[in-house]
């Protein structure tokens, strides 16, 4: 589901209704976000596997850079057959003329990958940006792996090795052009699938939301 609210007005209805403490983020600046030309447009590394089938859950879509404006999406409940199951998907992304702000998130999360079981109560990704600054944030409750708890630092980009691959938990990831993305969790196993849960997109590229993307 995607809603579009075309005043400050209605971004700041949307927010308390649907992101809660989101606003009271603190400002990073304040300056025009007006995207630059990139030719051709840079790539996320690492680039995921081209495995067969990519499935979003609870995407938002792009809002281009400088817009004020909002999309969101959600869902009770989704899932991807024998890989992974969620509730309370929700993704936002709110533009302004000197700021982007996107979140993401869902509950439950039971996901199986390669014969490896990783659930987690609550995945959250945050991140916000202005010209010149972008900052990110992830929140993980209740994670296991294979039933073992599984202790989150917080740190950017804490690996966890499973077999076949890998697990990073809070992972930041900048463009050349200061976009940044933070996933939540991005489980990985090579050649069987890459998915991203809780991804949060923000900065000159446009701002983006996704409660989960697959490739597999």
């Amino acid at each position: 589901m995607r809603h579009r609210n075309s005043s400050r007005l209605g971004l700041a209805a949307a927010v308390v209704g649907v992101l809660g403490g989101l606003l009271v983020w603190p400002a990073v600046g304040s300056a025009q976000l007006t995207p630059p030309q990139l030719t051709p447009p840079p790539q996320i590394g690492p680039v995921a596997p081209v495995l067969g089938a990519t499935t979003v859950l609870a995407g938002t879509g792009t809002l281009a850079a400088g817009t004020s404006d909002a999309l969101q999406a959600s869902g009770a409940t989704a899932g991807i057959p024998s890989l992974l199951t969620g509730e309370v998907l929700h993704a936002v992304t709110i533009g302004y003329p000197d700021q982007i702000d996107s979140e993401a998130s869902l509950a439950a999360l039971a996901l199986n990958i390669a014969g490896t079981s990783i659930g987690a109560d609550f995945v959250m990704s945050r991140a916000t940006a202005v010209v010149g600054s972008a900052v990110g944030t992830s929140n993980i409750d209740g994670l296991s792996i294979n039933g073992v708890p599984i202790p989150v630092t917080g740190d950017p980009n804490q690996t966890i090795g499973i077999p076949g691959g890998s697990v990073v938990l809070n992972e930041q990831q900048s463009l050349p052009d200061g976009t940044l993305v933070v996933n939540a969790l991005h489980a990985i196993v090579s050649g069987v699938a890459d998915v991203a849960v809780a991804s949060a997109t923000t900065g000159f590229s446009g701002g983006s939301a996704k409660a989960v993307q697959a490739s597999y």
